[in-house]
């Protein structure tokens, strides 16, 4: 009887709210290419990171006194007295920067595939929005502790908008809300913190899905699977994402969470990369820090603003490195998608990219010394190089064919072999005897074997990029 009711109530509910046809088109009859691979695991850990920030920020928010007298006492109260306060901090604060880590590699990806070209622009877009949308959040989040650092970044950033000729210090003044960083500033951004931003986010999320949803997921191939069906209308080359995708994410969930732990509870201040030294000091107006530096997923755009000795100059420095990401649907001109099938110009420009975004990344932590300022000057050309020059090289260089249909992708037990396989060439056998005098067959490294597998993985990597 208990069981015939609750059917009842499902079907009541199911009549009048489209469940089960969303349940269908989203994931269980979804269907995505069945080639993913380890890369396609950041877009559901990003999902993951957001869900925790919202429920660890909600549990922050109940002892967080937005005053600027005592923001800085109520964050060490809730480290200190409130029950696992330490803990919802600590996955907070983590959080922030596990967000940017899954983030960038998430884009990286995209880089890779090229799931920002046709007909994927829109995908792009909102995707390049949510990332800007999250830097506000961090942005403004990193005042609220209202320590030493996070009142001079502030500082410091807000000031850049003065440079903007004819509107700039109203627009200082209006993001400020007082000539200084002070009480009102503070409130404005805990406001735009925990309410604006987070709508605007769950809004991008929402169309950036549902976007996603409509032309279908890119894959390591870059091949169309809708165009490849069976006599049911059902792609050749996709599995549906429910349940295999699901599972599969689980366990990139699980090693995810093996790694978050293990920086919450035994490192959460990653020797001040995620938490900064200067801000378990009350802000103090009056005394400068000995050296200002946004939190490491700002340094590369903040170094590119040092690079660049005139202000606004540099200013238009750092947006720009962030605007010309939303350009890069148009500037790509290559006739194919994925990097398995495009020429060396591109391996080679992307991993310069890379290496350049790192570096930069960097260089915004250390000082502003002459020699670093003129490094920066370099890698901030190359970052730049990589898109203004992306039609020329992209659109000269000699594409491989693209395949008709998905290629096999390498299997976990495939990989254990030729780990397994690798492993035998790079050691041999040393029979050692114990105390007991039992004979026990150790394996010792092999200069040989070493050699030969570094000349192999040396070719295959020159091949790679020809």
């Amino acid at each position: 009887m208990k069981i015939n009711r609750f059917a009842g109530v499902g079907n009541w509910i199911l009549d009048r709210f489209p469940l089960a046809h969303l349940w269908n088109s989203h994931m269980a009859q979804y269907y995505a290419p069945k080639n993913f691979h380890f890369w396609y695991f950041f877009g559901s850990l990003a999902m993951l990171v957001l869900v925790n920030q919202f429920a660890t920020g909600i549990m922050l928010t109940i002892n967080y006194k937005p005053d600027a007298t005592l923001a800085f006492d109520s964050v060490e109260y809730i480290m200190r007295d409130v029950n696992w306060g330490w803990l919802i901090r600590y996955m907070h604060s983590t959080g922030a920067s596990a967000f940017f880590i899954v983030v960038y590699l998430h884009m990286f990806r995209g880089l890779l595939f090229g799931s920002f070209k046709h007909p994927r622009e829109l995908i792009w877009i909102f995707g390049m929005l949510l990332f800007v949308a999250l830097m506000a959040e961090a942005f403004m989040g990193y005042l609220l502790p209202w320590g030493q650092m996070s009142y001079w970044g502030a500082q410091v950033i807000i000031s850049l908008f003065s440079a903007i000729p004819i509107i700039g210090d109203d627009l200082s003044l209006w993001i400020r809300g007082d000539y200084v960083i002070s009480d009102a500033t503070l409130n404005r951004f805990f406001a735009f913190h925990v309410i604006a931003v987070p709508l605007a986010l769950v809004l991008l999320v929402f169309l950036h899905i549902v976007a996603l949803h409509e032309v279908g997921s890119n894959n390591p191939d870059g091949i169309e699977i809708k165009y490849t069906k069976d006599a049911n209308g059902i792609p050749l080359d996709g599995i549906p994402f429910h349940p295999y995708y699901t599972v599969k994410d689980l366990v990139g969930v699980g090693v995810f969470l093996i790694f978050f732990a293990a920086i919450i509870f035994y490192w959460p201040e990653m020797g001040g990369y995620f938490l900064e030294h200067a801000n378990f000091i009350p802000a103090d107006p009056m005394k400068t820090p000995e050296h200002i530096a946004p939190v490491w997923y700002f340094t590369p755009f903040y170094a590119i603003l040092r690079a660049i000795p005139d202000k606004f100059a540099g200013v238009i420095g750092m947006f720009g490195s962030i605007v010309v990401l939303f350009l890069l649907p148009w500037l790509d001109r290559s006739p194919v998608k994925s990097i398995r099938y495009r020429g060396g110009i591109y391996k080679k420009a992307l991993a310069i990219f890379v290496i350049s975004f790192v570096v930069l990344g960097y260089l915004g932590t250390q000082p502003a010394t002459h020699g670093a300022t003129i490094v920066a000057r370099i890698f901030t050309t190359l970052y730049f190089c990589f898109f203004l020059l992306m039609p020329i090289y992209t659109r000269w260089e000699k594409t491989k064919p693209v395949p008709d249909r998905l290629t096999k992708t390498t299997s976990l037990d495939d990989r254990m072999l030729a780990f397994a396989a690798t492993f035998d060439q790079v050691t041999v056998k040393q029979p050692i005897t114990t105390k007991s005098g039992k004979v026990i067959n150790m394996r010792k490294p092999d200069a040989k074997g070493i050699l030969i597998v570094i000349i192999r993985l040396t070719k295959r990597l020159k091949e790679s990029f020809d």
